[in-house]
Formats: C-alpha cells, sequence, structure tokens
C-alpha cells in the first residue's frame, strides 16, 4: 500500500519583477491602473516621501517595491475611513527613487514617536523585510520612544527619514540599505 506523501507549508519564493504588472502598474507603463498607488490622503500634515533601495554593492535596485502602513494623524489606525497603506516601485524614469505622497502620523501612545512602517520586496529575497521610517525632526519624541530605545546608538541612524527643503512642500528622503556598512535595521516580524 503506497503512503502518503508529507505535506508542508509552500516555501517563500524570490520576489520578481513580475509584480510590476500587478502592483505598480500604471508605475510601470502598463495600459491600467493599480488598486493601491503611492498616496495616502486625510487630514494633517501633507509629505513628502523618498528614497531609493541599495543592494548589498551600494547600487540602487531597479525592481524594489515598497509598502507603507501608517496610523493618521492623531496616531489612530483605520479610523473614520482612513486608509493608512501604499504602495511603489522603484521608478525607472526618477532615477530609481520610491516617492510617497502622505500625512505626517500622530503618536499611537506616549511612549511611541511618530512612525511608518515600511515592508520591502525585491528579487533576491526568499520573505519581505521589514522596518520603520522614524522622523529626524520629532527628536523628543524619538528619545520617548519605546523601540528606539532598546537599539544600539549607532542603529538608530538607520531609521531617521532626513527632512529637506523641497518645493514639494514639507519632504523627508529614507533610502533603504539592505546590506553593508550603512545597513538598514530590519525587524524579525
Amino acid at each position: 500500500m503506497p503512503t502518503k506523501p508529507k505535506l508542508s507549508q509552500t516555501p517563500s519564493q524570490t520576489i520578481g519583477p513580475f509584480f510590476a504588472q500587478g502592483l505598480t502598474a500604471a508605475q510601470s507603463d502598463y495600459p491600467f491602473d493599480s488598486i493601491i498607488d503611492n498616496t495616502i490622503t486625510g487630514p494633517g500634515q501633507a509629505v513628502h516621501i523618498k528614497g531609493r533601495v541599495f543592494d548589498g554593492e551600494g547600487k540602487a535596485v531597479d525592481d524594489a517595491l515598497i509598502e507603507i502602513w501608517q496610523a493618521d494623524c492623531e496616531g489612530q489606525y483605520d479610523q473614520n475611513n482612513f486608509c493608512g497603506y501604499a504602495r511603489c516601485g522603484t521608478d525607472y524614469r526618477d532615477d530609481l527613487h520610491f516617492n510617497f505622497k502622505t500625512i505626517k502620523p500622530g503618536s499611537c501612545g506616549v511612549d511611541q514617536a511618530p512612525y511608518i512602517t515600511v515592508i520591502v520586496f525585491m528579487r533576491g529575497l526568499m520573505t519581505h523585510a521589514f522596518t520603520r521610517l522614524y522622523f529626524d525632526d520629532e527628536a523628543a519624541a524619538n528619545e520617548q520612544d519605546f523601540v528606539l530605545r532598546q537599539l544600539p546608538e549607532d542603529r538608530k541612524a538607520s531609521l531617521m527619514a532626513k527632512r529637506i527643503a523641497s518645493e514639494k512642500g514639507l519632504t523627508y528622503v529614507f533610502d533603504i540599505h539592505m546590506q553593508g556598512a550603512d545597513e538598514t535595521l530590519f525587524f524579525d516580524i
């Protein structure tokens, strides 16, 4: 009598460039819209977030996909029809930058600075990578943040989005380094 095959979980697969058609269609010049784009709207301070993803050799990645998830300006998730979720690919037309238009999130609690959860998908990753984006102009709140207080001092800078002058309005730069001396701190979630 034949034995039943042992069933197990399907393994993760390397993320590939095929995601562009379904997840960032308009940005990748496909003739249809994406379900989710790079914009989050709602009450609060409008901000622009831009950056690039760098591989272990320090080269900008041309096919990464970035997703963000955040609270509203009052630190609440999914309240009053607020959708704090967006996605964007690294855009070949913009020097391989990702760009988000969003609102600055509020603090979710007394020991939490305003932050945005960032998820990175790209070729070569067997599973996506999670990190956080904090704002460098929130120094007092960052000092009180429960997560940041647990990190080595030299690693905190990899989570800070830097405020820059821009004609677009309030703009932050957040580059993501997958490996190397400037590696972004990723969380094992």
